[in-house]
């Protein structure tokens, strides 16, 4: 079943890998479920059941016009977990901007059917630099990637997956083809889409939603990460999730699922074998 039909009739775009108890994976801004192919492929091959997704806009998923906020990003999470019998058992795992649908989901859904979370590398609680969000981004820099995609989306997709990938002008932890990859994924998305979700990871609010965090919750972030700083999110959610783990890669950038891989791949392993 390589596709889901949302409720809204968008098509999107699954990939299902093992048997056993499902995992759930929502990818990051501006890539698709191509990106979590090293942990789905070590999950699977260790009785679990991988299942990621194209976001709806991204990959191979369709394009709607509209969509783009979080409670409907939501409810496309809440229909391909219920389409694919994934809604019982489930550990739900979002990288980055996909930390925000994990949130949404437990808040908006009540956590209906998952057993524990993972927020990797992810955009909550909140991304903004407001007077009570101090560590955040501020709007300035948020417009510029609006303005820069507009501009020329393939050159400012090259510079902003270097750093989101802790290249440097003379060491790297990834050689020059995994940029050109993480490129190529993101210029599957369709231009619309891309820009509506910037503007949805970088000014939507989750600090409500941490209270409905009631499983156990992997926090796993990286503290030279440029593109989502650690203070607003990662050590944010952590303190606001009760009972939450959160393992801090010292150095590692944005992009450690890929740059880590390993490391992060035991890591979530482990918790699901907690």
């Amino acid at each position: 079943m390589p596709y889901v039909k949302t409720r809204d009739g968008t098509d999107i775009y699954v990939k299902d890998w093992g048997t056993g108890r499902p995992v759930i994976l929502t990818h990051g801004w501006p890539l698709n479920a191509d990106s979590w192919d090293a942990q789905a492929m070590a999950l699977a091959q260790a009785g679990f059941r991988a299942i990621a997704y194209d976001r709806r806009g991204f990959g191979r998923s369709g394009q709607p016009w509209s969509g783009y906020d979080y409670d409907t990003l939501t409810d496309d999470l809440a229909d391909v977990m219920e389409a694919t019998g994934a809604n019982t058992d489930a550990t739900i795992v979002g990288f980055s901007m996909g930390g925000g649908e994990i949130a949404r989901y437990m808040s908006r859904y009540d956590g209906k059917g998952v057993v524990a979370a993972g927020l990797i590398s992810s955009v909550v609680p909140y991304m903004l630099k407001t007077d009570d969000n101090p560590d955040g981004v501020d709007e300035e820099t948020l417009a510029g990637i609006g303005a820069g995609i507009e501009d020329d989306r393939p050159a400012f997709f090259k510079t902003f997956l270097q750093q989101f990938l802790g290249v440097g002008f003379i060491t790297s932890p990834v050689s020059d083809e995994v940029v050109d990859w993480a490129w190529g994924l993101a210029m599957q998305a369709g231009l619309h889409p891309t820009l509506r979700c910037a503007e949805a990871f970088g000014h939507t609010d989750f600090r409500a939603d941490l209270a409905a965090f009631r499983v156990p919750t992997l926090v796993v972030h990286g503290t030279s990460d440029k593109t989502v700083p650690i203070d607003a999110t990662g050590r944010a959610a952590a303190k606001g999730i009760a009972g939450s783990q959160l393992v801090e890669y010292d150095g590692a950038p944005h992009g450690l699922t890929i740059t880590e891989s390993e490391r992060f791949t035991n890591d979530l392993l482990t918790f699901l074998g907690r």
